[in-house]
């Protein structure tokens, strides 16, 4: 049976309710955030269904406005020939931001709002692929109060490719020389400018809008402002703040707020051998503080200007 996971802004209690037909069973999966809803696709229709699995872009219009790069995005290992991508070719080492905690489109000058993530085929159990996700507002509330104090007006720097070089940076600190060129350097390209503490408006807490995309801090020295970023980041993704989401069946469905979440995927020995097809479409921020400093109604995008 497909399930669908909600990141949701508050903890979601045990109960049962009928919702348009359907009985809905939602559990709990970590203390501040997360759900696991599950409902017995039987009792709808096979062309809902249908268009759930293959509409997937579609069904995402009722969230807002679809990212305008690419309504769906494949996110997984297969090639476009079907053939599972191998290690060390250059999507492979582009794909590698994505073990990194990050906030999708964090980067571009309107940032996403919901994004909704499709299992479309996964490997066999036990090999890994899993998605780890971090509530941001539960880490914020964590920090002592002269740190809060200290990051209030803090603006970060966003940058694809700042990602995309850490993630390819080896034990000796070098850069693959694939990336280790003007294309792929972040400051021969524009930042997307988000402030670092933010109101998440659904929920009214406090968070911290940061991500493996973050560069450098707006007004510090270069060296000092990654240091910070970099530990505020650390922190985010302490085991108190994150739950992972084990992928179980396909049509499985994981809905997450990137304003106030981050996630990654998990590394596994399922890489080079077998297929995990994930699809997953973006929905454009809707709140007031989509277009951070970047100015609203901006048509470039990070690394593509």
């Amino acid at each position: 049976m497909a399930t669908a996971q909600l990141l949701a802004p508050t903890p979601i209690p045990d109960f049962k309710s009928k919702i348009a037909g359907p009985l809905v069973q939602f559990r709990p999966l970590h203390p501040t955030f997360g759900a696991e809803a599950v409902a017995d696709f039987t009792s709808i229709t096979p062309e809902l269904v249908a268009e759930i699995k293959g509409g997937l872009a579609k069904m995402s219009h009722l969230f807002g406005d679809l990212d305008d790069i690419a309504p769906l995005f494949d996110v997984g290992n297969v090639n476009p020939d079907g053939t599972v991508m191998q290690p060390g070719g250059m999507r492979d080492l582009l794909l590698r931001c994505n073990y990194h905690f990050h906030a999708d489109s964090a980067f571009n000058p309107r940032r996403a709002g919901i994004s909704l993530l499709l299992a479309h085929e996964l490997p066999p159990p036990g090999l890994g692929g899993d998605t780890e996700f971090a509530d941001t507002r539960s880490a914020y509330a964590a920090l002592d109060e002269e740190r809060k104090e200290e990051i209030k007006d803090w603006v970060v720097c966003n940058s694809q490719l700042n990602c995309r070089r850490n993630a390819n940076i080896d034990e000796n600190g070098k850069l693959n020389p694939l990336l280790d060129t003007d294309e792929f350097d972040p400051m021969k390209h524009r930042f997307g400018k988000h402030k670092l503490v933010q109101t998440h408006e659904p929920s009214g807490r406090t968070n911290l809008y940061i991500a493996a995309h973050a560069h450098h801090v707006e007004g510090m020295p270069m060296e000092e402002g990654q240091k910070q970023l970099h530990e505020l980041l650390t922190h985010a993704g302490k085991p108190e703040f994150t739950l992972k989401v084990q992928w179980k069946d396909v049509g499985d469905l994981v809905v997450w707020d990137n304003t106030c979440t981050l996630h990654r995927s998990v590394p596994g020995q399922y890489a080079g051998k077998y297929k995990r097809d994930l699809r997953r479409t973006t929905v454009h921020d809707m709140s007031t503080q989509a277009w951070g400093l970047n100015g609203e109604g901006a048509t470039w995008r990070s690394g593509l200007d």
